[in-house]
């Protein structure tokens, strides 16, 4: 009867041992830079590959504002029909994910 009880007492150690076990998720740190300096810029001075994207993308988008940074990156306020969006683009008029 004691070896029964040993063992029994054996066995319900064993199975709590990954009970006490920790799972920690590897925690992944992601930095985002994200430039807001943008200046607004008449819409004739966006670059033709710019705008030839945005038509591209876009045929019936009409560009309402445009804006610049410093790395010449573009940010296009744009509306088709009644609805309205905000597209960013490189100066070779490749889209950005913002």
């Amino acid at each position: 009867m004691k070896k029964l009880a040993i063992s029994a007492a054996i066995l319900l150690g064993c199975l709590s041992i990954p009970a006490i076990a920790e799972i920690t998720p590897n925690k992944v740190k992601t930095t985002v830079s994200v430039q807001t300096e943008y200046t607004e810029i008449s819409t004739d001075v966006v670059p033709a590959a710019v705008k030839t994207a945005l038509q591209t993308a876009y045929p019936n988008a009409k560009l309402e504002k445009a804006y610049v940074n410093d790395k010449k990156e573009y940010k296009l306020e744009i509306s088709v029909g009644d609805q309205k969006a905000t597209v960013y683009s490189d100066v070779n008029g490749n889209w950005l994910k913002i």
